[in-house]
């Protein structure tokens, strides 16, 4: 553990579980379901509403082997070509195999999809996929009618969720074991403020960190507090260079910034066409599958185009559609090109690429468990090695729904073997004070705050220096920039009077932007080659042979970050063998990046 921490009030209030899941997507409320089913005490935290996370902007679908002629080898084997040789095979393996009856028992738990005229699930394609294995509901609407099912269905078994609460940090026992989380809650009701959920089992799902860009497709809760919390935790995180920018986001002009409206890539499954300004096919010769083509490969092309013509978007046209399958299979696209002007029944749409998807994030094993003990991890902000150096598209919501069925059934098993229910060893060890109470201690002060505005900095900053184009210099400029406002913030947070940022929910998310967007650039910076959605401009080539490996970060007590690369493809396991409730084995070849 590393003894740091958010700075902030002492929990005023506490409840007791058995398991405390983060986070209200796919990945969380199927964990907390399964838990609560098998009669454990479960709490969901979530930092807006049930519905508020980003499994309900999700529009495509959820991929899995469900179509006649289709198998889960095929899915395998789209999903290792577009993880770029970084897939862990085992984890890809368990998602195609146990894919689909997830699938099956999200339709038995009240989730529909789209069917054919003969009640079949009606499939439909995406980029890297060479078979119609993308089961769709709504038209473009699948995320939002999963979060629908599973939110009803959560309140339906009555679980104890706390709304409106941001997760801050981890608490711990004497002995190092998970033991809840610190969490402040929004606004009034049965409860508010600091408070804290105490359980020996802690479930992060709390999606992505999308918002370290200026453009991204995330909501606005997208922050990161997941991977900065496990990072002051002392877990290991990786592969958080691999930012997917989905190819295919509605262009608002060279200014917009925020979440912007996304142009699902079934719209090209379904025939539309990339084009420059004069109607000129681009992706035609470029890959095999053209427009479908992975998203990596798409981003890159589109990027170069831009480039090419001196322009900041290109088009997608899918005008010979007509109005009647715009209407039936994309009526949300539809309707969000309509608010921003753009009919596109009856002209092209403007994209370009934006911040989508984390393909790393905190490491894990094929049952969820991270390198704390006591502590999982699932979703977007997990690396369980599905997704490698890109995601293939739709595998993100079946990535959920798999691995927090394993995760709950792990938790399941953890506390058959125990006599009774599960129980704290010791009280755990608070983790929030205020710093000048410990600035000569031989205890790690709170992480300086970052004042709520330079949450536009940075990600003005990552934008220009980290984005879908990178260089050595473009990066070092951008390290240097993080590093500015990091020794900013922690020389005012010993300063007296105005300076110093106070504690509150923007302040706590800047600073949870900062840090992750550090280690990003730190990872971006050592990996000195192209793969899958990290794009070298100065290192435009894969190199297998060096860089066919992993990188491990970690956050030491004194606040380094320390990059360690794996010895192959294949991770290091998350805790060493016949000892699951020890420490993690150390990875390979540390590198220390200095704060």
């Amino acid at each position: 553990m590393t003894g740091i921490r958010l700075t902030a009030p002492a929990p005023g209030w506490a409840i007791d579980a058995d398991v405390v899941v983060v986070g209200s997507g796919v990945a969380g409320l199927t964990t907390a379901l399964r838990c609560a089913a098998a009669g454990l005490a479960t709490v969901v935290v979530t930092k807006a509403r049930l519905d508020d996370g980003s499994t309900r902007w999700a529009q495509g679908g959820i991929a899995a082997a469900l179509g006649e002629g289709d198998t889960p080898e095929q899915h395998l084997a789209d999903t290792l070509v577009a993880g770029a040789g970084l897939c862990d095979e085992s984890a890809v393996r368990t998602l195609v195999t146990e894919g689909p009856d997830a699938v099956r028992r999200l339709i038995e738990t009240g989730a529909h999809f789209d069917t054919t005229d003969t009640g079949d699930i009606a499939l439909t394609r995406e980029g890297g996929h060479h078979r119609r294995r993308i089961a769709h509901a709504g038209g473009d609407a699948t995320g939002a009618e999963i979060s629908r099912a599973l939110v009803e269905a959560v309140r339906s078994a009555a679980l104890h969720t706390v709304e409106n609460a941001l997760v801050l940090d981890l608490l711990t026992d004497s002995e190092g074991r998970t033991a809840g989380v610190t969490l402040h809650v929004m606004g009034e009701g049965q409860h508010d403020g600091v408070g804290a959920v105490h359980a020996p089992a802690v479930v992060l799902a709390t999606g992505g960190m999308g918002q370290v860009f200026s453009a991204t497709t995330n909501p606005p809760v997208s922050t990161g507090d997941g991977v900065a919390l496990a990072l002051r935790a002392g877990a290991e995180v990786s592969d958080l260079e691999f930012v997917q920018f989905h190819p295919t986001v509605l262009f608002l002009g060279a200014d917009s910034e925020g979440q912007q409206p996304l142009v699902s890539e079934a719209v090209r499954g379904e025939g539309a066409h990339l084009v420059d300004a004069s109607g000129t096919r681009f992706m035609v010769g470029q890959h095999e599958l053209a427009e479908l083509a992975p998203r990596d490969i798409v981003a890159k092309a589109i990027t170069r185009q831009m480039q090419l013509h001196g322009t900041a978007h290109m088009y997608l046209d899918a005008r010979h559609f007509g109005a009647e399958m715009w209407e039936q299979r994309f009526p949300t696209i539809l309707a969000a090109c309509r608010a921003h002007g753009i009919d596109p029944i009856t002209e092209p749409i403007p994209v370009a690429p934006a911040a989508h998807y984390a393909s790393g994030g905190i490491r894990t094993d094929l049952r969820g468990r991270t390198t704390v003990p006591g502590l999982y991890a699932c979703g977007e902000v997990a690396c369980t090695g599905v997704h490698g150096a890109n995601r293939l598209a739709s595998n993100s919501l079946l990535e959920g729904l798999v691995f927090a069925e394993r995760i709950a059934a792990d938790i399941v098993e953890h506390r058959s073997q125990a006599t009774g229910a599960v129980t704290l060893v010791t009280k755990p060890t608070a983790v929030v004070a205020d710093p000048d109470t410990e600035r000569d201690t031989h205890r790690p002060a709170p992480s300086p705050l970052l004042a709520p505005e330079a949450r536009t900095t940075i990600q003005r900053i990552m934008t220009q220096g980290a984005g879908v184009l990178r260089s050595a210099a473009s990066l070092v400029t951008a390290a240097d920039a993080l590093e500015t406002l990091h020794n900013s913030a922690a020389a005012d947070a010993w300063a007296a009077g105005p300076k110093r940022a106070e504690p509150g929910v923007e302040a706590w998310e800047a600073t949870n932007l900062l840090l992750v967007s550090r280690v990003l650039v730190a990872a971006a910076r050592q990996r000195e080659e192209t793969r899958g959605c990290h794009w070298r401009e100065d290192r435009p080539e894969r190199d297998d042979e060096t860089w066919r490996r992993h990188l491990v970060v970690q956050l030491t007590p004194d606040r380094r970050l320390v990059l360690s690369r794996t010895e192959s493809e294949a991770f290091p396991p998350v805790l060493p063998a016949g000892a699951p409730d020890c420490a993690a084995a150390p990875t390979t070849h540390p590198t220390p990046e200095e704060p």
